[in-house]
């Protein structure tokens, strides 16, 4: 294992809403991601998914309410709770999830990512 510098692996990759795998640990993944504009609701019906803001601001919609994360803010969705994750502009994030996670969970969408990269 070495040195992980995130502001190095996200100079990678430009596309948005494709995860790159940086790492693993303890049956779990860490994925940046870029993102912009809207994803689609989906649920992940076994798997919490914790998403960290590293640049900008995302919106995760619920079914009840929206939570804003900005900066050096992290939230949790829960298993079983149908989510959408809206990019305003430019969202840069660290996702942490079980290695057997689907990326869109339990949706087939055309953003559908069947297995992520590693960098």
């Amino acid at each position: 294992m070495s040195i992980i510098n995130i502001q190095e692996k996200f100079k990678l990759f430009s596309d948005f809403w494709s995860p790159k795998k940086v790492g693993e640990l303890n049956g779990q993944q860490i994925l940046l991601a870029k993102l912009k504009g809207e994803f689609v609701f989906h649920k992940h019906d076994d798997e919490d998914e914790l998403f960290m803001v590293i640049k900008g601001s995302l919106d995760i919609e619920l079914r009840d309410k929206t939570i804003t994360l900005n900066e050096g803010e992290f939230y949790i969705v829960p298993k079983g709770t149908e989510h959408k994750p809206i990019a305003k502009e430019e969202v840069h994030i660290v996702l942490f999830e079980p290695l057997g996670i689907k990326h869109t969970g339990d949706v087939i969408a055309a953003i559908t990512v069947e297995t992520y990269d590693t960098i």
